[in-house]
């Protein structure tokens, strides 16, 4: 029982630390209404990009894990916003909260599901499997992140 809480804990932790790289807040912050959308030379992305690709990859997984009706979505054209596109400040707010409402929501998870259950609509997913899951998802393009804030010279951040 103590070894199966630390896990949970541990989970619910690993959504959202920053023990190995920047937290998401502290990697989101303070970008320029006009640089969200600018991909630095020699990128491939765009802050915006990647933040609306860590939100819809998150959410897809976390619709996985709760719904019975789950459909695949199309990659890549489901997971990723329109090259090169310009968020309003109204799109990159709404897509902040979602993103924090939806990490919350895992961690939920974390803390209430059968780790080691299969998805009962899956093909032998676990919940354990999904989590990991998206922690390694999300810490891959929270480096891609950081690239992008260095050179847009929004680094260190505050």
């Amino acid at each position: 029982m103590k070894e199966e809480r630390a896990l949970r804990e541990q989970l619910q932790r690993v959504l959202g630390w920053e023990d190995a790289h920047v937290a998401f807040d502290a990697a989101v912050e303070g970008i320029p209404a006009e640089l969200r959308g600018r991909r630095p030379d020699g990128l491939a992305w765009s802050a915006w990009e990647l933040v609306e690709h860590m939100r819809r990859t998150q959410f897809d997984i976390l619709d996985f894990c709760r719904n019975p009706g789950y459909e695949e979505r199309d990659w890549p054209a489901e997971y990723w916003p329109a090259p090169n596109s310009q968020p309003t400040g109204a799109e990159w707010d709404e897509c902040l909260a979602a993103y924090r409402a939806d990490r919350a929501a895992l961690q939920q998870i974390a803390a209430d599901a059968d780790l080691f259950a299969t998805i009962p609509h899956g093909s032998g997913q676990t919940y354990l499997r999904e989590l990991l899951l998206v922690a390694d998802h999300t810490s891959y393009h929270m480096g891609q992140l950081i690239a992008v804030r260095r050179l847009l010279g929004l680094w260190p951040v505050a």
